[in-house]
Protein backbone atom coordinates (compact mmCIF):
# COMPACT_ATOMS: atom_id res chain seq x y z
CA UNK A 1 0.00 0.00 0.00
CA UNK A 2 2.16 2.97 -1.24
CA UNK A 3 -0.78 5.69 -1.21
CA UNK A 4 -0.60 7.84 1.56
CA UNK A 5 -4.06 8.92 1.22
CA UNK A 6 -5.06 4.63 0.98
CA UNK A 7 -3.32 4.53 4.08
CA UNK A 8 -5.38 7.65 5.97
CA UNK A 9 -8.46 6.15 4.03
CA UNK A 10 -7.48 2.53 5.83
CA UNK A 11 -6.91 4.12 9.21
CA UNK A 12 -10.09 5.74 8.80
CA UNK A 13 -12.36 3.07 7.97
CA UNK A 14 -10.50 0.81 10.72
CA UNK A 15 -11.38 3.38 13.45
CA UNK A 16 -14.81 3.57 12.14
CA UNK A 17 -15.50 -0.12 11.90
CA UNK A 18 -14.09 -0.25 15.60
CA UNK A 19 -16.13 2.12 17.08
CA UNK A 20 -19.50 0.66 15.32
CA UNK A 21 -18.53 -2.64 14.44
CA UNK A 22 -20.41 -2.23 11.39
CA UNK A 23 -19.92 -2.47 7.64
CA UNK A 24 -18.46 0.72 6.41
CA UNK A 25 -19.57 2.81 3.53
CA UNK A 26 -17.44 5.32 1.68
CA UNK A 27 -20.48 8.26 2.50
CA UNK A 28 -19.77 7.32 6.57
CA UNK A 29 -16.03 7.96 5.73
CA UNK A 30 -16.64 11.32 4.19
CA UNK A 31 -18.89 12.10 6.69
CA UNK A 32 -17.23 11.66 9.79
CA UNK A 33 -13.49 12.09 9.14
CA UNK A 34 -11.58 14.96 7.19
CA UNK A 35 -10.14 12.88 4.48
CA UNK A 36 -8.94 15.94 2.28
CA UNK A 37 -10.79 14.11 -0.88
CA UNK A 38 -13.92 14.19 -2.66
CA UNK A 39 -16.60 11.21 -1.98
CA UNK A 40 -15.71 9.44 -5.87
CA UNK A 41 -11.83 9.66 -4.38
CA UNK A 42 -13.20 7.97 -1.40
CA UNK A 43 -14.81 4.97 -3.29
CA UNK A 44 -11.98 4.92 -5.67
CA UNK A 45 -9.32 4.17 -2.43
CA UNK A 46 -11.39 1.61 -0.84
CA UNK A 47 -11.91 -0.27 -4.49
CA UNK A 48 -8.22 -0.32 -4.54
CA UNK A 49 -7.82 -1.37 -0.88
CA UNK A 50 -9.94 -4.09 -1.65
CA UNK A 51 -8.40 -4.81 -4.33
CA UNK A 52 -5.11 -6.06 -2.29
CA UNK A 53 -6.96 -7.26 0.05
CA UNK A 54 -7.13 -5.01 2.74
CA UNK A 55 -10.56 -4.57 2.99
CA UNK A 56 -13.48 -7.07 2.07
CA UNK A 57 -17.70 -6.02 1.13
CA UNK A 58 -19.34 -9.35 3.30
CA UNK A 59 -22.35 -8.62 1.03
CA UNK A 60 -22.70 -6.62 -2.32
CA UNK A 61 -24.37 -3.58 -1.04
CA UNK A 62 -23.07 -3.55 2.54
CA UNK A 63 -19.92 -1.45 2.80
CA UNK A 64 -16.64 -2.89 4.10
CA UNK A 65 -14.52 -4.17 6.63
CA UNK A 66 -11.47 -4.91 7.26
CA UNK A 67 -9.31 -8.03 7.15
CA UNK A 68 -6.20 -9.62 8.92
CA UNK A 69 -3.67 -7.86 6.34
CA UNK A 70 -5.65 -4.96 6.38
CA UNK A 71 -5.34 -4.68 10.46
CA UNK A 72 -1.87 -5.88 9.89
CA UNK A 73 -0.86 -2.87 8.08
CA UNK A 74 -2.16 -0.36 10.24
CA UNK A 75 -0.53 -1.85 13.52
CA UNK A 76 2.34 -1.39 11.25
CA UNK A 77 1.63 2.22 10.65
CA UNK A 78 0.81 2.80 14.15
CA UNK A 79 4.08 0.96 15.12
CA UNK A 80 5.87 3.23 12.54
CA UNK A 81 4.34 6.47 13.38
CA UNK A 82 4.23 6.19 17.22
CA UNK A 83 0.72 6.96 17.28
CA UNK A 84 -0.28 4.65 20.41
CA UNK A 85 0.14 6.87 23.66
CA UNK A 86 -1.87 6.86 26.34
CA UNK A 87 -2.87 10.37 27.59
CA UNK A 88 -0.48 11.22 30.13
CA UNK A 89 -3.21 11.63 33.07
CA UNK A 90 -3.96 7.57 32.21
CA UNK A 91 -0.67 6.89 32.68
CA UNK A 92 -0.32 9.07 35.94
CA UNK A 93 -3.18 6.73 37.34
CA UNK A 94 -1.81 3.92 36.10
CA UNK A 95 1.58 5.11 38.14
CA UNK A 96 -0.88 5.46 41.51
CA UNK A 97 -2.59 2.21 41.58
CA UNK A 98 0.59 0.33 41.62
CA UNK A 99 2.32 2.74 44.15
CA UNK A 100 -0.55 1.49 46.38
CA UNK A 101 -0.48 -2.17 45.99
CA UNK A 102 1.47 -4.42 48.01
CA UNK A 103 4.47 -6.28 46.79
CA UNK A 104 3.77 -9.33 47.05
CA UNK A 105 3.56 -10.73 43.61
CA UNK A 106 0.22 -12.56 43.42
CA UNK A 107 -1.04 -9.03 44.51
CA UNK A 108 0.80 -7.31 42.07
CA UNK A 109 -0.36 -9.62 39.10
CA UNK A 110 -3.94 -9.52 40.18
CA UNK A 111 -3.88 -5.58 39.52
CA UNK A 112 -1.96 -5.78 37.01
CA UNK A 113 -4.71 -8.02 35.31
CA UNK A 114 -7.21 -5.97 36.19
CA UNK A 115 -5.86 -2.81 34.74
CA UNK A 116 -5.04 -4.54 31.40
CA UNK A 117 -8.78 -5.57 31.47
CA UNK A 118 -10.44 -2.24 32.59
CA UNK A 119 -8.36 0.17 30.43
CA UNK A 120 -8.40 -1.78 26.88
CA UNK A 121 -12.38 -3.86 27.55
CA UNK A 122 -10.41 -7.00 26.40
CA UNK A 123 -9.42 -10.01 28.39
CA UNK A 124 -5.83 -9.74 30.42
CA UNK A 125 -3.12 -12.16 29.72
CA UNK A 126 -0.10 -12.38 32.96
CA UNK A 127 2.48 -14.71 32.88
CA UNK A 128 4.46 -14.67 36.14
CA UNK A 129 8.25 -14.69 35.76
CA UNK A 130 9.38 -18.06 35.36
CA UNK A 131 10.42 -19.84 38.68
CA UNK A 132 13.16 -21.89 37.35
CA UNK A 133 15.17 -18.83 36.29
CA UNK A 134 14.33 -16.67 39.73
CA UNK A 135 17.11 -16.48 42.00
CA UNK A 136 16.14 -18.40 45.53
CA UNK A 137 15.97 -16.17 48.66
CA UNK A 138 14.70 -19.05 51.19
CA UNK A 139 14.16 -22.42 52.02
CA UNK A 140 12.14 -23.38 55.02
CA UNK A 141 10.11 -26.30 56.66
CA UNK A 142 7.40 -26.28 58.29
CA UNK A 143 6.78 -29.71 60.26
CA UNK A 144 3.29 -31.18 60.05
CA UNK A 145 4.01 -34.33 61.31
CA UNK A 146 6.66 -36.81 62.55
CA UNK A 147 7.87 -37.74 58.73
CA UNK A 148 6.14 -34.94 57.38
CA UNK A 149 6.68 -31.26 56.39
CA UNK A 150 6.25 -28.31 53.62
CA UNK A 151 8.32 -26.99 52.01
CA UNK A 152 8.29 -23.03 51.30
CA UNK A 153 10.55 -21.53 48.68
CA UNK A 154 10.96 -18.03 48.34
CA UNK A 155 12.11 -16.42 44.96
CA UNK A 156 14.12 -12.63 44.65
CA UNK A 157 10.84 -11.88 42.34
CA UNK A 158 8.29 -12.02 45.34
CA UNK A 159 7.30 -15.27 44.50
CA UNK A 160 6.36 -18.59 46.85
CA UNK A 161 6.34 -22.03 46.12
CA UNK A 162 5.42 -24.89 48.32
CA UNK A 163 4.94 -28.49 48.74
CA UNK A 164 4.63 -31.37 51.13
CA UNK A 165 7.17 -34.13 51.58
CA UNK A 166 7.35 -37.38 53.32
CA UNK A 167 10.47 -38.80 55.00
CA UNK A 168 11.30 -42.15 54.96
CA UNK A 169 11.97 -42.20 59.01
CA UNK A 170 10.33 -39.90 61.83
CA UNK A 171 12.37 -36.15 61.33
CA UNK A 172 11.41 -33.43 63.76
CA UNK A 173 13.13 -30.75 65.98
CA UNK A 174 16.78 -30.36 65.85
CA UNK A 175 17.35 -32.48 63.21
CA UNK A 176 13.82 -31.15 60.95
CA UNK A 177 15.78 -27.82 61.71
CA UNK A 178 19.25 -29.36 60.30
CA UNK A 179 17.92 -30.00 57.01
CA UNK A 180 16.67 -26.72 57.14
CA UNK A 181 19.69 -25.18 57.88
CA UNK A 182 21.88 -27.12 55.20
CA UNK A 183 18.97 -26.96 52.29
CA UNK A 184 18.61 -22.85 52.52
CA UNK A 185 22.18 -22.70 53.02
CA UNK A 186 22.86 -25.22 50.16
CA UNK A 187 20.18 -23.64 47.77
CA UNK A 188 19.92 -19.57 48.80
CA UNK A 189 21.28 -17.53 45.06
CA UNK A 190 21.10 -20.23 43.18
CA UNK A 191 18.85 -19.92 40.13
CA UNK A 192 16.26 -22.52 40.62
CA UNK A 193 17.42 -24.46 37.37
CA UNK A 194 20.61 -25.70 39.39
CA UNK A 195 18.67 -27.58 41.75
CA UNK A 196 19.00 -30.53 39.78
CA UNK A 197 22.92 -30.88 39.91
CA UNK A 198 23.21 -30.23 43.63
CA UNK A 199 20.19 -32.96 44.16
CA UNK A 200 22.43 -35.40 41.83
CA UNK A 201 25.82 -34.98 44.09
CA UNK A 202 24.04 -35.86 47.18
CA UNK A 203 22.04 -38.48 45.66
CA UNK A 204 23.15 -42.10 47.11
CA UNK A 205 24.47 -40.51 50.30
CA UNK A 206 23.38 -42.98 53.35
CA UNK A 207 22.47 -42.06 56.60
CA UNK A 208 18.39 -40.45 57.50
CA UNK A 209 19.19 -36.74 57.36
CA UNK A 210 21.07 -37.13 53.71
CA UNK A 211 17.94 -39.17 52.56
CA UNK A 212 15.88 -36.47 53.78
CA UNK A 213 17.63 -33.77 52.29
CA UNK A 214 17.23 -35.68 49.17
CA UNK A 215 13.60 -35.86 49.37
CA UNK A 216 13.42 -32.10 49.92
CA UNK A 217 15.90 -31.19 47.14
CA UNK A 218 13.05 -33.25 44.99
CA UNK A 219 10.23 -31.61 46.03
CA UNK A 220 12.19 -27.81 45.44
CA UNK A 221 12.31 -28.63 41.86
CA UNK A 222 8.98 -30.27 41.60
CA UNK A 223 7.30 -26.74 43.20
CA UNK A 224 9.30 -24.49 40.95
CA UNK A 225 7.71 -27.22 38.13
CA UNK A 226 4.52 -27.04 39.36
CA UNK A 227 3.95 -23.46 40.12
CA UNK A 228 5.55 -22.47 36.18
CA UNK A 229 3.06 -24.51 34.84
CA UNK A 230 0.45 -22.66 37.24
CA UNK A 231 2.34 -18.67 36.39
CA UNK A 232 -0.82 -17.55 34.02
CA UNK A 233 -3.50 -15.23 35.46
CA UNK A 234 -6.03 -14.31 33.22
CA UNK A 235 -8.93 -11.44 33.51
CA UNK A 236 -11.78 -9.73 31.91
CA UNK A 237 -13.48 -12.69 30.38
CA UNK A 238 -16.90 -10.83 30.56
CA UNK A 239 -15.55 -7.92 29.01
CA UNK A 240 -15.15 -10.29 25.85
CA UNK A 241 -18.65 -11.30 26.23
CA UNK A 242 -19.40 -7.52 25.87
CA UNK A 243 -18.35 -7.73 22.21
CA UNK A 244 -20.87 -8.68 19.56
CA UNK A 245 -18.40 -11.14 18.23
CA UNK A 246 -19.29 -13.26 21.30
CA UNK A 247 -22.84 -13.19 21.40
CA UNK A 248 -23.03 -17.12 20.39
CA UNK A 249 -21.51 -19.13 22.61
CA UNK A 250 -19.85 -21.08 20.38
CA UNK A 251 -17.73 -18.63 19.30
CA UNK A 252 -16.56 -17.69 23.32
CA UNK A 253 -16.00 -21.19 23.84
CA UNK A 254 -12.71 -21.88 22.39
CA UNK A 255 -11.46 -18.93 23.73
CA UNK A 256 -12.23 -19.80 27.16
CA UNK A 257 -10.56 -22.86 26.88
CA UNK A 258 -7.25 -21.16 25.62
CA UNK A 259 -7.78 -18.91 29.07
CA UNK A 260 -8.07 -22.04 31.00
CA UNK A 261 -5.03 -23.92 29.37
CA UNK A 262 -1.61 -22.17 31.02
CA UNK A 263 0.89 -24.15 29.00
CA UNK A 264 -0.78 -23.21 25.55
CA UNK A 265 -0.81 -19.60 26.55
CA UNK A 266 2.45 -19.51 27.03
CA UNK A 267 3.78 -21.38 24.19
CA UNK A 268 1.33 -19.00 22.20
CA UNK A 269 3.06 -15.98 23.72
CA UNK A 270 6.46 -17.78 23.89
CA UNK A 271 8.11 -14.82 21.11
CA UNK A 272 7.07 -11.94 22.98
CA UNK A 273 10.49 -12.33 25.55
CA UNK A 274 12.62 -12.15 22.17
CA UNK A 275 11.20 -9.07 20.85
CA UNK A 276 12.09 -5.12 22.33
CA UNK A 277 8.35 -3.90 21.80
CA UNK A 278 4.84 -4.48 21.30
CA UNK A 279 4.30 -7.82 20.03
CA UNK A 280 0.86 -7.73 17.69
CA UNK A 281 -0.77 -10.96 16.61
CA UNK A 282 -3.72 -10.57 14.57
CA UNK A 283 -6.30 -13.62 13.41
CA UNK A 284 -4.57 -15.95 11.29
CA UNK A 285 -1.14 -14.66 12.63
CA UNK A 286 -2.83 -17.22 15.75
CA UNK A 287 -1.86 -20.53 14.61
CA UNK A 288 -4.25 -21.86 17.31
CA UNK A 289 -7.64 -23.67 16.95
CA UNK A 290 -10.24 -20.88 17.95
CA UNK A 291 -7.56 -17.89 17.66
CA UNK A 292 -8.48 -17.26 14.06
CA UNK A 293 -10.93 -13.85 14.76
CA UNK A 294 -8.98 -13.29 17.98
CA UNK A 295 -6.08 -10.42 18.48
CA UNK A 296 -2.92 -10.82 21.01
CA UNK A 297 -1.40 -7.85 22.18
CA UNK A 298 1.94 -8.36 24.62
CA UNK A 299 4.82 -7.11 26.06
CA UNK A 300 7.15 -8.48 27.94
CA UNK A 301 8.37 -7.02 31.79
CA UNK A 302 11.16 -7.24 33.91
CA UNK A 303 14.51 -8.14 33.42
CA UNK A 304 15.71 -11.40 30.47
CA UNK A 305 14.73 -14.37 31.05
CA UNK A 306 13.66 -13.70 34.66
CA UNK A 307 10.95 -11.32 33.55
CA UNK A 308 7.31 -12.29 33.10
CA UNK A 309 4.90 -11.34 30.06
CA UNK A 310 1.42 -9.36 30.33
CA UNK A 311 -1.12 -8.83 27.45
CA UNK A 312 -4.58 -8.86 26.47
CA UNK A 313 -7.04 -10.83 24.15
CA UNK A 314 -9.64 -9.17 21.98
CA UNK A 315 -11.48 -9.65 18.65
CA UNK A 316 -9.54 -8.93 15.40
CA UNK A 317 -11.57 -5.99 15.69
CA UNK A 318 -10.10 -4.17 18.74
CA UNK A 319 -8.63 -0.47 19.40
CA UNK A 320 -5.44 -1.60 18.00
CA UNK A 321 -3.04 2.17 19.47
CA UNK A 322 -5.08 2.15 22.87
CA UNK A 323 -4.47 -2.11 23.53
CA UNK A 324 -0.97 -1.64 22.41
CA UNK A 325 -0.17 1.77 24.38
CA UNK A 326 -1.37 -0.02 27.53
CA UNK A 327 0.48 -3.14 27.20
CA UNK A 328 3.71 -1.14 26.72
CA UNK A 329 2.79 1.28 29.81
CA UNK A 330 2.00 -1.39 32.09
CA UNK A 331 4.51 -3.43 31.32
CA UNK A 332 7.03 -0.60 32.04
CA UNK A 333 5.21 0.50 35.36
CA UNK A 334 5.52 -3.02 36.11
CA UNK A 335 9.35 -3.87 35.80
CA UNK A 336 9.95 -0.50 37.39
CA UNK A 337 7.80 -1.99 40.58
CA UNK A 338 9.27 -5.39 40.67
CA UNK A 339 12.66 -3.54 40.13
Amino acid sequence: MHSERRRTVLSALINEYVASSQPVGSKVLVERYRLGCSPATVRNELAALEDGGYVYQPHVSAGRVPTDSGYRAFVDDVAERHTDELPASEVDAIHARYERVEHELAEVMRETATVLSTLTECAAVVAAPTLRRARIRRVSLVGIGPARATVVVVTDSGQVANRSVEFDQPLEGEALAEVERYVDGALRDLVGAEVAFLRDRIEGVPGAEAQATLAVFEEVIDCLVEADEDRVLTHGVTALLRQPEFTDADAIRPVVALLEDSITVLHVLSDVMQSPDVVVRIGSENRVDGLTRMSFVAHHYGSGDAGGIVGVLGPTRMDYPRAMATVRTVASTLSDHLG
